[in-house]
């Protein structure tokens, strides 16, 4: 019997003191697993159990955020292909040009009509994903982090809400509008969510409905706007939410009739690209409330097409296109205050050819 209680003594002891590499100190062998791109953790832990134990250690996870921080940002797509109805989230490594292909959401989320009935939020610094409402329950909510890169549910929005939009204002996701089942009667109905203690707060309400949405954050304020929709039958409406007074006010008369695209903050300044013509990029100047067309290069039309979901992250911006491909502008501001932009294009693999993108975000992984 000691016998046998001394061999599994030291079958514990080699254990507890197992190389993680052969060959390297193990704080040598950590620095390594913690550069390993997020969507091989779940591989890597299957490695060996010494491999398993670091990686879901709490202080291997700490660091690992803290060295996302600085390290290479992930293009993140939920697309969806109409022919099938199949949506999916994919993610794009911007330094090396690989695509993963994210898990599936929970089975409630899969199940919708359209993708545009949800709504999608980021916290890039915590590499975090937000999915609000459609599916089976108009008041679900999901999120994913990338450093698990796994799904789990969020408390339920205090409101059914479907087809709106949402934004990170200072750290807290805003739902704004939308329809109570889709079809029906919409809402005017505004709340808060707190990712850190996992609960909604009302806020105030929008003073009008708004059919079409499109909506940016620059600082405290969120910005949400109708848009022009083709034929320009009637003109565009929106309202500016403060985030410090919980207040609403109209938007400007010039904002709100340039906004004609998809929208992104660079620079704490709003650009959009223009869905009409041959894709213009254009910035707005709130001095004298108009847009200013962003010289250089034009978006490549012949390799984009709409739809477009639109991102950005310092003086980058991301345009995600039909068929999944993506065009990396370079925003630049010259002395005289005047934009102008320079674009690649990263094509995407075959498989992606009949996707469609209905959201698209840059996250720290």
């Amino acid at each position: 019997m000691a016998e046998s209680e001394t061999t599994i003594d030291q079958q514990q002891s080699r254990t507890k003191f197992q190389s993680l590499i052969p060959g390297l100190p193990n704080e040598i062998a950590e620095l390594c697993l913690l550069r390993l791109p997020y969507p091989y953790h779940s591989l890597v832990r299957s490695v060996s159990s010494s491999w398993n134990k670091t990686i879901t250690n709490p202080r291997f996870l700490s660091s690992k955020q803290s060295l996302s921080i600085s390290s290479n940002i992930y293009l993140f797509v939920f697309a969806f292909n109409k022919s099938t109805a199949r949506i999916q989230w994919q993610a794009l490594d911007l330094a090396s040009g690989r695509w993963f292909v994210l898990p599936p959401m929970p089975n409630s989320f899969t199940r919708i009509s359209s993708p545009h009935a949800l709504s999608c939020a980021s916290i890039p610094r915590q590499g975090k994903l937000f999915v609000f409402g459609g599916g089976d329950s108009t008041r679900s909510a999901v999120v994913y982090t990338a450093l698990t890169n796994r799904w789990s549910f969020a408390s339920p929005m205090l409101s059914p809400r479907t087809y709106f939009v949402s934004g990170n204002l200072n750290g807290k996701i805003v739902a704004v509008g939308g329809s109570l089942d889709g079809i029906g009667e919409a809402t005017t109905a505004v709340e808060s969510y707190d990712a850190e203690s996992d609960t909604w707060t009302e806020s105030a309400r929008l003073p009008m409905v708004l059919a079409k949405y499109d909506s940016a954050v620059i600082g405290k304020e969120m910005l949400v706007t109708e848009g022009w929709a083709w034929p320009f039958m009637f003109p565009p409406m929106g309202q500016v939410y403060d985030s410090d007074e919980d207040t609403w006010r109209e938007m400007s008369g010039g904002m709100k009739e340039g906004w004609t695209g998809v929208s992104v903050v660079i620079r704490e300044r709003l650009f959009v690209i223009s869905e009409h013509g041959d894709f213009p990029m254009k910035v707005y100047s709130s001095e004298d409330d108009t847009w200013r067309y962003v010289s250089g290069e034009k978006l490549p039309g012949k390799t984009m097409r709409r739809p477009f979901a639109v991102t950005g992250v310092d003086d980058r911006v991301f345009v995600v296109a039909g068929g999944l491909n993506v065009a990396e502008g370079i925003v630049s501001e010259r002395q005289n205050g005047e934009f102008s932009v320079e674009w690649r294009v990263i094509s995407s693999p075959q498989a992606c050819t009949q996707f469609s993108p209905a959201s698209c975000h840059v996250l720290y992984a």
